[in-house]
């Protein structure tokens, strides 16, 4: 629980571990390989880094011991050594600053998956959405130019009758088909 509240005095470690990563490691298999010949236990009261040379070895600050990375647990158990104390890799950081960073990391790339997911599906709705709105901006206009349009021919149709009607050509509307008189 100590832990977890003092995140914010790993995160240079966390800096640094992500800058220098590439060039740490490649610097440690560049100047020495791994000596799968020898035991871990050979390096007990040594350094910690003569002791991580190998990487199959984990040194133990409680007791300044070179021990065998127990390969069947994930993490070592603490009856062999606390968190804290342990180093793997390098000897810089240790498993809880490991840890916490690690879990830091992958929430923030799940939390950026989450927001690019979430964004994508917005977007994509917004997009699917516009087009209706456009389709119905688009029949909303067409039907006020068919309105337009009929209340034109209606106002043309007058005109028409008012002039048949002044020459005496408009029929009557009650019965279409009268006889035609020929004077």
């Amino acid at each position: 629980m100590e832990a977890v509240r003092l995140w914010p005095l790993w995160l240079p470690d966390l800096v640094l571990l992500w800058g220098c990563a590439g060039m740490g490691l490649a610097h440690l298999t560049a100047t020495a390989p791994p000596a799968p010949a020898q035991a871990c236990s050979e390096f007990s009261k040594k350094s910690c880094e003569e002791c991580l040379k190998n990487v199959s070895c984990l040194w133990c600050y409680t007791n300044d011991t070179c021990i065998d990375y127990p390969v069947r647990s994930i993490l070592p158990p603490s009856s062999l050594c606390s968190l804290s104390k342990a180093r793997w890799g390098v000897c810089w950081i240790n498993f809880e600053a490991l840890i916490i960073t690690m879990a830091v990391v992958a929430g923030l790339i799940l939390v950026s998956v989450t927001v690019c997911c979430c964004y994508c599906c917005y977007c994509r709705r917004r997009s699917r959405s516009r087009p209706d709105e456009e389709e119905e901006r688009l029949a909303r206009k067409r039907e006020e130019r068919r309105l337009q349009s009929l209340q034109r021919k209606h106002e043309r149709k007058l005109k028409h009758d008012e002039i048949r009607k002044k020459y005496g050509l408009l029929q009557d509307s009650d019965n279409p088909y009268s006889r035609f008189e020929n004077e």
